[in-house]
């Protein structure tokens, strides 16, 4: 009973929490963008956009896609600066997987373009709280719904202050807290019932998306991942409420 009760759902604090969000990410990872789609009602192509305008990047520049999932902000990055050096990083295989196909897939269709193949991000396998990168070799970090599935999120956040260098820009989009309390209440209750039901639907377990609701019962949301930020080496720290505060994107720069 005690194992079976172990495994009831993918959120867990402490030391299984990473091998869980691996094997939640693994089941979902094919159809990871439909549903991100689905519950946003496709409204967080506007966010990242939004996220991505933050970054003012330049010709050259190198950015890391942390937590990078499928690749959509990495094939972002791009779009609005297509010599941006960027790396996407993740830690399940099969989401750098889906990422990888798409790669191939954005091959083909733009074949006769040079510069379309050349700068294609690379893909890479790591770990969050653990970056294999030298000190100061990015000048942009962006993460979506990334920080909220960390073990350590400000172990995380020092992490990219470390590879940023000196007055580069992080940028990282996630769920929030809505300041309104009848706001706040209608999203709980959604997060309780719509996302359980996407995953009965789409994997025949209620589970992977009730992960969503109980993995923000911890999180720090706006005033607390600002707070963090602060702590691991970043200053001009903004934060934007969206969508009433369901939604937050935090911007801030690496001390110089």
């Amino acid at each position: 009973m005690a194992k079976k009760n172990a495994f009831a759902t993918y959120y867990q604090e402490g030391a299984e929490r990473a091998e869980r969000v691996r094997r939640l990410f693994t089941r979902i990872a094919r159809r990871y963008d439909l549903i991100n789609d689905l519950q946003s009602i496709g409204l967080h192509r506007l966010w990242k956009r939004r996220l991505i305008s933050t970054l003012h990047l330049r010709p050259g520049d190198r950015v890391l896609d942390l937590a990078c999932g499928s690749g959509d902000l990495a094939y972002r990055v791009l779009q609005k600066q297509p010599t941006t050096r960027v790396i996407g990083g993740d830690f399940t295989f099969p989401m750098l997987r889906v990422a990888q196909i798409r790669s191939q897939e954005s091959g083909v269709r733009n074949q006769n373009s040079e510069s379309a193949i050349k700068n294609s991000p690379e893909w890479l396998n790591l770990d969050a709280l653990a970056l294999p990168f030298p000190d100061g070799v990015f000048d942009g970090v962006v993460m979506a719904y990334g920080l909220r599935n960390m073990a350590d999120p400000l172990r995380a956040l020092k992490e990219i202050a470390r590879v940023l260098k000196p007055g580069g820009t992080a940028a990282i989009l996630d769920f929030g807290r809505p300041p309104n309390p009848m706001v706040r209440a209608l999203d709980h209750a959604l997060l309780r019932t719509v996302q359980p039901m996407l995953g009965w639907i789409f994997f025949r377990d209620a589970k992977t998306y009730r992960y969503i609701y109980e993995s923000l019962q911890r999180y720090p949301a706006q005033e607390g991942v600002s707070r963090l930020l602060g702590e691991a080496g970043f200053d001009n720290i903004v934060c934007h409420d969206l969508l009433f505060g369901i939604m937050s994107l935090h911007v801030a720069i690496r001390k110089k």
